[in-house]
Order: structure tokens, then sequence, then C-alpha cells
């Protein structure tokens, strides 16, 4: 049964058509990706399917008991909601269920009189959304997104922007719509998360729309793929990676296609150029001529694809021996988040440092790069290392505001003409009319594209990157694997995303509470070596990393007597 239905869909803004002429039945059991360049009108296609945003022309139409539900940002509203109830929120004919009851027993309490026979309807309806059963559930969910019991009491505001971002996906998952909306749902998700999230959607039965910029989610999660591109939607069978042989191969055979036609068409214009003014064959040559006029070739329009060129260059080459951390230790009051971490690093090793949110991966490389200072141990680095910072949260771009993109990117090279810099602003797709724009006007994306421009021209020779491929679209973390896969020295980064610590890592450090893995080979081996526990198996991990937390929880309490 079709759950929704869009009918020669279009969206526009002003004089820019996003796409047109969109039809597709959404599907029950289906879970769709939906793919495309930033700007592309992915979000835009979300918006709408759940009513947010009426189409330039054509309709979305959905069964009047059709419940879509889409992923909220706002969790502002809820700051002084106990964290359990944001989730039984999600389902709002219980909810009204729960909040009218206590407000029986309430009245009751303060007179002494229950309103019996208006008790017992409202306690039908409790019953009937599933009331009893309902808490369950929502504290399973918020656990699956490794939010622990002990807190689901207390108020929302007492987590952490992206832990109230997972409490909203969780309202989402609780309400079980018909249609599940989820746009880049593995943001601010730990590995451990998002393996959670991929086994819930692989048991959903419903239907899901998803928009994402994680290669490795859309492939484990999709049965199909939504590409907007050429200002069209296609919908391609199967998931991300034969999504893309299927669209190259559709691209070949068109452009086959119309090279034939247009060789066709050359071949007539050349029969009627040499025998139009010969009277023997002047019939002949009208007739091409009209079979000229009614040749209709196609057009292909260009893509909106755009892989951005990260330059990632060394000024010289390092010592062997890049990076010596000793005993390393940090806590923030209680909260002990790095334990006697020792490691050295090689020159060329590229070491992905990965783990659950929290764990101390952040806080590792900024202790590394002298942004804050270890409780314990040392950092000592290699001759001629000089490491080159990727920060996460783009603080320090965001921090000269007024500045024009040229003006700030020239600072870091100001030895270069002008076309210079120009020249590695167009390499990350800003273009002409772009350079004069102020760096507080930039989206995540293009700050993230601002950021490794700077680092191309300042060649460090070390990189030391958190969470590099934030805020890029899938193009541009493909061009962000080849930058770091060209690039010649050392490589640490922190990363979520597992398709690029498996195109790039050398090396693995797990971090968990246990303490630190160092595993010295490629993702892939890292899998083979552990069984899979790689945050891929999320029943496995979730299970250990429960075990691990009441493990501390018990040592604490023992030392605490």
């Amino acid at each position: 049964m079709s759950t929704i239905h869009i009918n020669e869909l279009c969206m526009a803004y002003g004089g820019r058509t996003l796409f047109e002429g969109a039809s597709q039945r959404f599907e029950a059991g289906r879970r769709y990706g939906i793919v495309g360049a930033n700007g592309a009108g992915k979000s835009t296609l979300l918006r709408a399917l759940s009513g947010e945003e009426e189409p330039t022309r054509g309709t979305v139409e959905k069964g009047t008991l059709t419940r879509v539900g889409s992923l909220q940002q706002d969790h502002f509203q809820y700051d002084t909601v106990p964290i359990l109830d944001v989730v039984l929120m999600g389902l709002p004919e219980l909810w009204s269920a729960m909040v009218e009851k206590e407000e029986l027993l309430a009245a009751s309490a303060e007179t002494g009189d229950l309103d019996v026979e208006r008790y017992g309807e409202v306690e039908d309806r409790f019953v009937a959304w599933g009331g009893y059963s309902a808490e369950a559930q929502a504290a399973q969910i918020l656990e699956g997104l490794a939010i622990p019991t002990e807190v689901h009491r207390q108020p929302l505001s007492t987590l952490s922007g992206g832990f109230k971002l997972r409490v909203l996906l969780a309202q989402l998952l609780a309400s079980e719509p018909d249609v599940l909306l989820l746009d880049e749902p593995t943001n601010h998700l730990d590995i451990v998360s998002i393996a959670w999230l991929e086994q819930f959607l692989l048991t959903f039965r419903r239907c899901a729309i998803i928009v994402s910029h994680d290669h490795a989610f859309l492939n484990t999660t999709c049965t199909h793929i939504i590409d907007i591109d050429y200002e069209r939607v296609t919908v391609y069978p199967g998931n991300y990676e034969s999504f893309e042989r299927n669209k190259a191969a559709d691209r070949e055979r068109k452009e086959l296609e119309i090279g034939r036609a247009e060789a066709k068409k050359a071949e007539q214009e050349a029969f009627v150029r040499r025998f139009k003014a010969k009277a023997s064959k002047a019939r002949q040559a009208q007739s091409r001529v009209k079979q000229i006029a009614k040749m209709n070739i196609e057009t292909l329009a260009p893509s909106s694809r755009r892989h951005p060129l990260f330059r990632l260059e060394a000024r010289r080459q390092t010592g062997k021996e890049v990076v010596e951390v000793k005993g390393i230790s940090k806590a923030y009051g209680d909260l002990q988040v790095l334990s006697d971490v020792s490691f050295t690093v090689q020159r060329a090793e590229r070491v992905a440092i990965i783990g659950a949110n929290g764990i101390g991966k952040s806080t590792l490389l900024k202790i590394l790069v002298g942004e804050l200072e270890a409780d314990a141990g040392t950092v000592q680095w290699g001759h001629e290392a000089e490491p080159g910072w990727f920060q996460q949260d783009q603080a320090d771009i965001r921090a000269h505001g007024d500045s024009t993109l040229l003006d700030w990117l020239w600072n870091f090279c100001s030895d270069q003409p002008t076309g210079f810099v120009r020249g590695r602003l167009a390499d990350v797709h800003f273009k002409k009319d772009d350079v004069d724009k102020k760096i507080k006007a930039l989206s995540g994306g293009e700050l993230t594209r601002m950021s490794f421009a700077r680092l191309g021209v300042q060649k460090p020779t070390v990189l030391v990157l958190d969470e590099p491929s934030n805020h890029l679209d899938l193009e541009g973390i493909d061009s962000l694997a080849a930058g770091l896969n060209a690039y010649p020295n050392a490589i640490l980064f922190v990363s979520h995303d597992r398709w690029l610590v498996s195109k790039v890592a050398t090396r693995i450090l797990s971090i968990s509470a246990d303490g630190v893995e160092d595993f010295s080979g490629t993702f892939e081996e890292f899998l083979a070596r552990t069984q899979g526990q790689d945050h891929l198996d999320a029943a496995q991990v979730i299970d250990e990393d429960r075990r691990a937390r009441r493990a501390k929880k018990r040592q604490k309490k023992a030392a605490s007597t």
C-alpha cells in the first residue's frame, strides 16, 4: 500500500528551479535515501513531503490516516521537561491521556473527590494507546541512543546539544509514524548510536525517507536512492553503491545515444550540403532536410554535483617519529575522560581515532595541539613536525566573521599574488563573486571548505583533524578522502564516518570505557581482528557499552566506600 505520493512536483525559488516533474509513490517497507549536492533540494523535498512547504507546482498526496513524522531541531521548547516525558510527547493521544490522569488525581488529592466516570474514560484512552508499555519502550529507545536510565527523569536542559537532538530523535521514533522523515539523522550521533539507528531502520516496517551524507549509513539502510540532479528527481532501486554504478551507466548510455543521434544528423547535413544543388539528388536532399527538422536530440543538463579540490601538501618531510604521547590523563571534575593514554605516530601513518561521544577523542586532539592542558602525561612532537589543526566547530574561522573570504585566506599566504588566492578559493568552489562574501555569512559546509583551503596554503607537516567530514556533501567527502590519501606525511583524525575511515586510515586507535586499543592496519583489517566489533553490530556494541558503564559505576562506588 502506498503511504505518500508526489505527482509532477516542482520546487523553485525566484528564478531558480531546484527540480521539476517529480512523480513517485513511497511505499511501506522501503527506505529511501535522498542524495544530491548541497543546495540541490534534498531538505526542500522533505519539507514538501511533511507539508511544511507548498510546492511551486504539482501535488503531495497522502491518505487521511497517514501519519508523517519528521525530526525536529528545536529542543529549547522542552528544556524544562523530563527526558522520558519529551519522548512520550511524541505520542500526542497517549500524552494527553497521561496529563489528564495526573490532573484528575491532583484534583482528587485536594478535594478528596475523584471523578470516577471521567477517570475511567481517560484510563480507557490510556490503555488503548499502550500506556502501560509505552514508558518501557521509550526508555529502550533512549538507551539505544546511549542516554542511560539514570538521567531519564532529569530535565532535557541537563544534556548537551548533541544529546538533546538524540532525545528529539527518540521522540520521533516513539511516535511510530507511517512515513518517517529524517534530515541528516546521524549528525551529532556517535558510532554506537549510528549503529543502533541502522538496526532500528532495518526492522522498520513502514516507510522511511532519509537525507544523509553518510555513505556507510545509506549503504546499510536504504532499499532505494532518490537522486536530485540535473533539476530532476530520479529513483534507483538498491543501496548507495548500486546507485552509483547505475547512475554512471545511465549517463554513459544517454551520452552514447546522443552521440549516435548527433553523428546521424551530421551525416544528413553533409549529404544536404553536398547534393542540394545537384538536380538528380535535389529530391533526396529535400527529404533529408525534412528528416533533420524532425530530429529532436536531447540536451543533457549539467550536473549539480561538484567535487572540490582539496590540495593538501606538506612543506617538508618530518622525521621518522612524528609525535610521542606518554601517559596522558584528563578529567573534567569527577568525569575521567582519558586515562594513561600512550602511543607513538610514525611518518606517513594515517591514524583514525574512533569511539563513542564523550569518551575523550576530541579532548585528546586538543591536548596534542596545545589547546588543552593534560592533567598528567606528555606530548613530544618530533623533528620538523608542525601540526595543522582542523577544529570541529570552526570557531577559529568564525571569530573573523567580518572578514571577506579573500582577505581571510590571504592572511595565510600574504607573499602570494591575489590570483593565487582566488585560485585556491575556486578549488573549493568559491566563484569570482563569492570571494567578497563575509565569513559570518558562510554555511557549515562552506566553513569546512575554507578550513581546508587554509590548510592547503599553510602546508603543515602533520594534519590533526577533528571530524573533518562534518557538513560536507557526498562529493565533498569523496574529495576529502582523495586529498588525505595524497598527503605525504602523518595524519591523526577523529571521525564517525566509517566510509572515510575505511578509505583513509592505516591505523586505528579505538577509545572505549576499557581504555585504548591500538591496531596497526586498515579499518577492514580491524573489523576482521575484532570479529566485527566495529560499532557496526549495534546489539553487540550497545550491550558492551552498557556493561562497561556498569563496571565503571561499580568501581566508583567501591572506591567511595
